[in-house]
């Protein structure tokens, strides 16, 4: 989602978005031939940031992990899992996810 439909989406300002993106609350990548600054779908639940990434995003930090591997890292399907990370965290899993992506540092 483009940063101005995620702040519509939020009910909030293009300001604020940039604000939660650079407290880590949200992550962006710039995606297509302009390479417009975007926030992936699944990181909001009924007109809200999910819950869990912000810490699952200090965790990947803190991990080493760049913006864009963090959400490669959220989106690759895990054959541990059912699903991908992401999809873990939407359906309330977030321990077992950061405990995981802690993993990843060591």
């Amino acid at each position: 989602m483009p940063l101005p439909d995620v702040a519509e989406l939020l009910n909030v300002s293009v300001t604020k978005v940039h604000g939660l993106l650079n407290d880590r609350s949200l992550l962006a990548l710039r995606v297509g031939e302009r390479k417009i600054r975007s926030v992936p779908a699944e990181f909001f639940v009924d007109g809200a940031v999910l819950d869990s990434l912000k810490g699952t995003i200090a965790v990947l930090v803190d991990a080493g992990f760049t913006d864009e591997e963090s959400i490669n890292w959220l989106f690759t399907p895990d054959d541990s899992l059912p699903g991908r990370p992401v999809d873990a965290l939407r359906e309330g899993r977030k321990t077992e996810i950061r405990r995981r992506a802690q993993s990843l540092a060591w």
